[in-house]
């Protein structure tokens, strides 16, 4: 059993963005959507009420950090990640493949799988595409990604080709280990289009991706560091190809501009820690581009972050105050500002909802285009999950 279904509710005329809704085992969740990121079965900082009052409808977790520790036997004894870490909502789980690639140690690849050592104790680990599909039915996810081979880019061409093949037959296996899989009810599977920046190579492996057995699309490997109008490029190459009638998750990403950007390239899920890893710096979304809070400019501003927000930062507490409290080093100022960096990418995202539904996106992009100032490369945080 297997309880997910994606409607499409409305298209935007002049552009791909789609309007959808995702219906899984825990509820449904409107799309466009973004997902903030619980990598250890926890958004840092941040209650699961808190997270929860942002207006988020599904969070991600990390097969392969939640593997190493909690461990699954302990989220299993619990009743599954849901009721371990107090979250009614879904769940996505990614599977660690870029995690193992980006923190663990020695890690070597094989056709069967990857061997590496543990970042936190060093012991000797074991994921192949099996056992990765195994945790996270076991974790009780609602939607599960498929292990697949990540290489630093730039690389070799000859590299991503043979990296994205061995994608490509990984995916094949964790297909038919989804399916033979003894539990009753299982996550919906989705795959992995990768490709590096290569368009041909990508627009290839979008077709074989269309014509497997899973219940969405993912595009990961972007994000890495490429020029913007080189991640435009790929994502005009791999959307018009996959189906209509699944979801189309592009993995990693989070900045209020690529999230336009993509959505009008026919996206329709974004996950990233960028948000929460912001704030926890004292950089803050405002509709005219991130404000560093820390600076003395804002040390006797009495006013809200973003008198256009209405989450509870902005409802309760000022820029002065907020300032204050990243000078002095307090706790609170994380999580104020990890609401509020949340609950304006949830905003973002409705406004996009509206926009595609009324027609207007078109019109609604171009004028977040023309009001927004993007951080440069020098101000821009690396959002990897650590």
């Amino acid at each position: 059993m297997t309880p997910f279904s994606f409607d499409l509710i409305a298209s935007s005329p002049g552009t791909e963005a789609r309007r959808g809704r995702i219906t899984t085992k825990s509820g449904s969740i409107e799309t466009p959507v973004f997902m903030p990121v619980g990598t250890q079965a926890t958004v840092k900082t941040l209650d699961p009420i808190e997270v929860e009052a942002t207006g988020a409808e599904i969070i991600l977790g990390n097969t392969y950090h939640l593997m190493l520790r909690p461990g699954v036997d302990v989220i299993e004894e619990a009743g599954g990640l849901h009721p371990f870490m107090r979250w009614n909502r879904s769940i996505l789980t990614d599977s660690g493949g870029f995690q193992i690639f980006s923190l663990a140690q020695q890690a070597k690849v094989r056709e069967e799988g990857v061997t590496f050592r543990s970042h936190i104790d060093g012991s000797a680990r074991v994921m192949t595409p099996e056992s990765v599909v195994d945790l996270q039915i076991r974790y009780g996810s609602d939607i599960m990604m498929p292990l697949d081979h990540l290489i630093g880019l730039p690389a070799n061409p000859r590299k991503i080709v043979d990296a994205t093949a061995r994608t490509r037959r990984w995916l094949e296996r964790s297909i038919v280990a989804w399916h033979d899989h003894p539990a009753a009810v299982k996550g919906a599977l989705f795959g992995i289009c990768q490709g590096g920046m290569d368009v041909e190579l990508r627009a290839e492996e979008a077709r074989f991706l269309a014509q497997c057995d899973v219940a969405g699309s993912a595009i990961g490997g972007l994000s890495v560091g490429e020029p913007k109008d080189v991640m435009n490029a790929v994502l005009e190459a791999t959307c018009p190809l996959l189906p209509v009638d699944r979801p189309r998750y592009l993995m990693g990403v989070g900045s209020p501009e690529d999230l336009w950007n993509a959505v009008a390239r026919g996206v329709d899920m974004f996950d990233c820690v960028l948000p929460t890893r912001l704030a926890r710096n004292g950089s803050l979304f405002t509709p005219d581009g991130r404000i560093d809070i820390l600076k003395a400019e804002f040390k006797h501003q009495h006013l809200p972050v973003d008198d256009t927000c209405d989450c509870t930062t902005c409802a309760r507490f000022t820029r002065a105050y907020m300032h204050h409290l990243f000078r002095a080093r307090e706790l609170l100022g994380l999580r104020l500002a990890s609401v509020h960096n949340i609950r304006f990418l949830v905003r973002q995202v409705e406004e996009m909802r509206t926009a595609i539904e009324a027609g207007t996106f078109a019109i609604a992009h171009g004028d977040f285009a023309a009001r927004y100032k993007p951080a440069g490369p020098s101000d821009r945080l690396k959002a990897v999950v650590a």
